[in-house]
């Protein structure tokens, strides 16, 4: 759907500020390279502790972090195999959460029917992904495509981002090229301009013209001289993941992590097409991917957690007040955010109601929690379900 570009004032919708994930989908929880063999981590996703193990054949799996027995965290325990041991009594689960083995048992003896809830786990893109949801949606969900991962003419960077801020408030910030004069002092970019906005049902897509000057565009290749150029940052959000380009010079694939509601992290990759050759870029890589992460990017990074953080504390101080909003791609971005996980609480709450069991709706709330209807923009009203019990 073609949404206006047009700028003008929004009453930004609070209520987005309240939701849950829809935890059908594939979340980044590590780096494939925190996660050594035979190593146990924790790890979270939206409010849900999870166990993340890889056995010593590199198999990673996924376990919530509490044993059926006593409810001890199992990520206190050790691999055993392909096994979770936990650390109070030494029991054993499979992959799948079955208790397998209890050391104090007689042989033979019939063991208790405990069974530790597992979710589907894979690897890709030296990401470690963990599926929250619905088991049987896991194989239908595909991983975002990130096609530059195997081009050896593209130079990776790794990013990860940690947010005391509200997955909305960072998912915003993403989208919002219009805040480039909070980088004015690293010569970030200037006057820039909302071109095309498409939006569909867990899809939004922007394109923005922006200008460039400096030093930096020396750095980026985008001019020899440092004087003013103009390029195409396009931004597409597919929920629940980012992937933004800079019109020739870079593609950055941002794979957001929900951990809970005042906090939210990023497993990032920057790909960018260095203007030296690749002889010369390939051997150093390991040397520059830091140095250009640390003094070039990280600057960038640092001033936008500033800036989420203080609209998280400010949103927790006063959750009533009133925001109004300029850019249509931000309005675009909350509208799928409250249609997602009104979809989700709606399936969980039909497939309750025939008896299926389903994972339970996030944000601390069940199908029955009360459905606050707010306002959409430019279109039907959006049902969301929000959680009165909020701190």
């Amino acid at each position: 759907m073609e949404s206006a570009t047009t700028l003008k004032g929004h009453t930004v919708q609070n209520a987005v500020r309240e939701v849950g994930i829809n935890p059908n989908y594939w979340f980044p929880v590590a780096w494939a390279e925190q996660l050594q063999p035979g190593q146990v981590i924790s790890v979270m996703i939206w409010k849900q502790p999870i166990a993340l193990y890889r056995d010593l054949q590199g198999a990673v799996y996924a376990l919530e972090d509490a044993c059926p027995h006593k409810g001890v965290e199992l990520h206190k325990g050790e691999v055993k195999g392909d096994r979770l041991v936990c650390p109070y009594h030494g029991w054993e689960f499979t992959p799948d959460g079955q208790c397998a083995s209890i050391p104090y048992f007689p042989p033979g003896q019939k063991l208790p029917c405990a069974q530790a809830r597992s979710f589907p786990a894979q690897e890709k893109y030296g990401i470690v992904w963990v599926f929250p949801g619905d088991p049987a949606l896991a194989s239908q969900r595909p991983l975002p495509a990130v096609p530059e991962y195997d081009d050896p003419d593209c130079f990776a960077i790794p990013i990860t981002g940690h947010f005391q801020a509200h997955f909305s408030i960072c998912n915003e910030n993403t989208m919002d090229v219009f805040h480039g004069f909070l980088h004015k002092n690293l010569q970030g970019w200037f006057d820039p301009v909302l071109l095309d906005l498409k939006e569909s049902a867990c899809e939004v897509r922007a394109d923005y013209r922006v200008c460039y000057e400096g030093w930096i565009t020396k750095v980026l290749g985008l001019s020899q001289d440092g004087n003013r150029t103009t390029r195409i940052v396009s931004v597409h959000y597919s929920y629940p993941h980012y992937h933004s380009t800079l019109e020739g010079v870079s593609s950055l694939y941002l794979m957001r992590l929900p951990v809970g509601p005042q906090e939210t992290r990023s497993f990032s990759i920057l790909f960018l097409r260095l203007p030296f050759p690749r002889w010369i870029v390939r051997p150093l890589h390991k040397l520059l991917m830091p140095t250009i992460r640390d003094r070039l990017f990280m600057p960038f990074l640092l001033q936008d957690v500033e800036m989420m953080e203080s609209e998280q504390r400010n949103y927790i101080a006063n959750p009533n007040r009133r925001y109004v909003e300029v850019n249509p791609a931000i309005i675009a971005l909350q509208r799928v955010i409250l249609r997602q996980y009104e979809q989700y609480v709606q399936q969980s709450s039909q497939l309750s109601g025939r008896g299926v069991s389903q994972s339970k709706p996030q944000l601390g709330d069940d199908p029955s929690t009360a459905i606050a209807t707010v306002p959409a923009i430019e279109g039907e009203p959006v049902s969301v379900a929000i959680d009165h019990s909020r701190a």
